[in-house]
C-alpha cells in the first residue's frame, strides 16, 4: 500500500517545508494515575522536531492488546517511526531481576512498544529510537541493558543529573558508520539522563557511538538499506545542540526514499 502523504496548505515561502510531508509515527508515553483516568502523553519537542525536519508527525497511542492489529491500517500509511523516551524497560520481561533503582513504563506502553517494534523489524521501517527508545531497539535485537550504570559499571562516568539538572558530556562517534555520515564529526558534546545502557549488543546491530568511558551511547543496523539508529542522547530537548538537527533530517530523508522506493516497486 503506498504511503500517504499530507499537502501542506500552508503559502508558499523561500523558507516554507516541503509541499508534500511524509508521515512519521511517534510512539507516546501512558500515564495512570491512581486518582483520574489515564492518558497518552509526548514531550512536544518530539512534534516541533519533526516537523522542522519536513516529516509530519502522527502520534501513536498504546492501544490494548486486542486491538493492536487495528493499527496496521495506519502503519501501512508511514513512512518512518520515532521510538521515544522514557521510563524503563521492565527487566523481569528480559529476564533481569526488578531493582529499586529501576522505573518500569506502564505495562500498557511495554505492551504496545514491543507489538510496534516486532512490525517495525519485520517491515524495515525506518526508525530512529532514542533514550529508552534505542535501548528498545537493542533489546528486541536480542541485546542486552546495564540495569544501572552506577552499580553495574562503577568506573563509568557520570550520564545523568541526581538532581535533575541538565547534564552532558562528550561521544565519540565510530568511522564508517550512518552517524559518522549524519554529524560529519568525530566528537560531539550531547545532553545526557540515562541511568541504564546497552550492554552486549543486539544482533545485526553495532556500535556507532561511545562515550569516553566505553558505554554505548549510539547503535544502528548493519543493513545498509535499512535506517535503523538508536541514540541514548535527546536531539528534540532544549539542550540539544544544534547539529542534533541534523539526525532528524536524515531520518526523516531516508524514510521519504524508502516509501518511495517501496511505491516503486509496488
Amino acid at each position: 500500500m503506498p504511503v500517504t502523504r499530507i499537502k501542506d496548505p500552508s503559502p508558499k515561502t523561500p523558507a516554507a517545508p516541503p509541499a508534500n510531508r511524509p508521515l512519521i509515527g511517534v510512539n507516546t508515553d501512558y500515564v495512570a494515575p491512581k486518582n483520574g483516568p489515564a492518558y497518552a502523553r509526548i514531550n512536544s519537542g518530539y512534534v516541533d522536531a519533526i516537523l522542522a525536519a519536513g516529516g509530519l508527525p502522527i502520534l501513536l497511542p498504546p492501544p490494548r492488546r486486542e486491538n493492536m492489529a487495528d493499527f496496521d491500517v495506519l502503519l501501512d500509511q508511514l513512512a518512518g517511526i520515532v521510538l521515544t523516551g522514557g521510563a524503563d524497560m521492565d527487566p523481569r520481561r528480559n529476564g533481569q531481576a526488578l531493582t529499586a533503582v529501576v522505573n518500569p513504563m506502564p505495562a500498557r506502553r511495554e505492551d504496545a512498544d514491543r507489538a510496534l517494534l516486532a512490525r517495525i523489524f519485520e517491515r524495515k521501517t525506518p526508525v530512529l529510537g532514542i533514550g529508552v527508545g534505542m535501548q528498545q531497539l537493542n533489546v528486541f535485537a536480542g541485546g542486552t541493558l546495564h540495569l544501572h550504570l552506577p552499580a553495574d559499571n562503577p568506573k563509568a562516568m557520570p550520564h545523568f543529573d541526581q538532581t535533575g539538572a541538565p547534564h552532558r558530556h562528550m561521544v565519540l562517534i565510530e568511522s564508517n558508520t550512518r552517524l559518522d555520515d549524519i554529524y560529519g564529526a568525530q566528537e560531539l558534546r550531547v545532553n545526557s539522563t540515562h541511568h541504564q545502557a546497552v550492554n552486549q549488543i543486539g544482533k545485526r546491530m553495532r556500535v556507532a557511538a561511545k562515550a569516553p568511558d566505553g558505554v554505548v551511547e549510539a547503535i544502528e543496523a548493519t543493513d545498509p538499506n535499512w535506517f535503523c539508529v538508536g541514540i541514548q542522547w535527546h536531539p528534540e530537548a532544549d539542550t540539544a545542540s544544534a547539529l542534533d538537527v541534523q539526525i532528524f533530517e536524515c531520518f526523516v530523508q531516508a524514510a521519504v526514499r524508502a516509501a518511495d522506493g517501496a511505491f516503486a516497486m509496488a
